[in-house]
């Protein structure tokens, strides 16, 4: 019987899966989900937030349904902002014990 070997996987499963803009796709994931929440709750149809966002309903439509490449992590973030969120980026050194890597939260 022949083993297969295992491989011990990150916690960003798209880096998991070999892609290469994998930090960027999660980070941008975790902000479209904050921006989908709040535009939920808003009860907003996606022409109400195309308005209030100042972008076309296309990319709103993009934005709801996660396809994230043609959309900015900086228009994820103005988004954020019209909708009332905070938003803030701190940068520090990275160590041996914590290698250098974009961490997002929302």
């Amino acid at each position: 019987m022949i083993r297969a070997e295992k491989r011990r996987g990150t916690n960003n499963v798209l880096a998991d899966l070999g892609l290469p803009d994998a930090e960027e796709l999660s980070a941008k994931t975790l902000l479209a989900k904050k921006v989908n929440d709040l535009i939920k709750g808003r009860g907003l149809t996606q022409s109400d937030a195309a308005k209030l966002l100042g972008m076309p309903q296309p990319k709103v439509s993009a934005i709801r349904n996660y396809k994230l490449r043609g959309v900015s992590l900086e228009r994820l973030m103005q988004a954020l902002t019209v909708l009332g969120q905070h938003v803030e980026i701190a940068v520090r050194p990275s160590s041996k014990r914590e290698p250098a890597r974009i961490d997002v939260a929302a």
